[in-house]
């Protein structure tokens, strides 16, 4: 049977001791830090609804960083620091008192750091948008910048946290880890390398995001400049990945800061062309290309005797780096001179072979294979 329990028994059972407190004071501990995280709890709710409320009015930006922060801050954090207020209620002894003070530090630096992060990629993020287009090699140098300052902030962190811990002397911790960094750079030195040569590239700005770059015989756009590696689209679409180390050891061609482009290409006429005609060629394509928009004539000259043609060397330049705009000329040039030369009655040579019966005089011309004019310049 279970006994009667009058009000006076009840009472008197809160009198009673456990862990040095009565049960009244652990009640009372228990109701206390269920308020505090209930009114934590409430005002995150109540915050984040004003907020969000207040964000969709109006287009300035820190109100939506504020919204973020908000939500990133962990119930269980709050939680852990309304156990801390409530555990003020109880009458502890003092090294139970010291670690309990020490974890809700230690939950109130790990909470702080996540919203240091947020606002240092907040502001990455910002600046990120602001300058790519007309300022990338800032994008460049404030991503270096955004990890050494995460680096500190952590480390800073970490220091805090060490020094509140009960009997743990930070300063012989740092001589310690002294000796140990040694041990374990040597294990990471690939990462380590990898990691300077991000910074090397972000200070030094041999390219930054955006720029076109080849390295051997792989070409593609900078889309993004990490710790470790460095990433590339092709002009095929695929993605290429660089360690940033392999890439300061390479030969780097950029192709971004090019403010013109210049084109050298041959072309190749028969070798029964009059010599009359020969002479009026380099004035006839000087024409042409002068007459383009976009591009700068240089020279045009008979360059030598081919085994098949009469070889003419033509260069011009490209007052653009733009890939696109130079095929249009080229393909303008070769147009043109396709008429031109046509209606000089100018015969543009390809391969061939003369062969001669001896004795009888007679010539036997056999086309072996087309040959095609090509421009050489600089890839896109």
């Amino acid at each position: 049977m279970i006994p009667d329990l009058t009000l006076s028994d009840i009472l008197n059972g809160l009198d009673w001791t456990l862990f040095q407190n009565t049960v009244r004071d652990w009640l009372l501990a228990g109701l206390v830090t269920l308020g505090v995280w209930a009114a934590f709890w409430l005002a995150k709710r109540v915050l984040m609804r004003r907020l969000h409320r207040f964000a969709r009015r109006t287009s300035i930006r820190w109100d939506d960083l504020v919204a973020d922060l908000a939500e990133r801050t962990y119930t269980a954090v709050l939680f852990f620091l309304a156990l801390y207020v409530g555990s003020l209620v109880l009458a502890l002894p003092p090294n139970i008192r010291a670690w309990i003070g020490a974890l809700a530090f230690i939950v109130v630096l790990f909470q702080a750091g996540i919203w240091g992060n947020a606002l240092i990629v907040y502001w990455i993020e910002q600046n990120r948008a602001e300058h790519l287009e007309d300022d990338a090699a800032h994008v460049t140098t404030m991503n270096a910048v955004s990890f050494v300052l995460r680096l500190i902030f952590y480390a800073i962190l970490v220091l805090l946290a060490l020094d509140n811990i009960p009997g743990v002397e930070v300063t012989a911790l740092i001589a310690s880890l002294g000796i140990g960094g040694i041990a374990v750079a040597l294990a990471v030195q690939n990462i380590l390398s990898d990691l300077f040569a991000s910074l090397s590239i972000a200070l030094d700005k041999p390219f930054v995001i955006g720029d076109f770059i080849v390295i051997g015989d792989l070409a593609g756009t900078v889309v993004h400049i990490g710790l470790k590696t460095t990433r590339l689209r092709s002009l095929w679409g695929e993605e290429l990945i660089f360690a940033n180390s392999d890439l300061l050891s390479s030969r780097i061609k950029n192709y971004k800061g090019m403010e013109e482009r210049r084109v050298s290409f041959t072309v190749g006429v028969t070798y029964e062309t009059p010599p009359e005609q020969l002479r009026r060629i380099p004035a006839m394509v000087e024409a042409i290309v002068a007459s383009l928009d976009d591009v700068r004539f240089d020279r045009a000259h008979f360059k030598g005797f081919g085994d098949f043609s009469l070889d003419f060397e033509i260069v011009y330049y490209v007052l653009s780096a733009d890939y696109n705009l130079y095929m249009a000329r080229q393909q303008a040039i070769n147009l043109a001179l396709v008429d031109r030369f046509a209606a000089q009655g100018i015969d543009f040579a390809y391969p061939t072979q003369m062969v001669y019966v001896s004795g009888e005089g007679i010539g036997q011309k056999t086309a072996v294979s087309p040959r095609p004019t090509n421009g050489r310049s600089l890839p896109a």
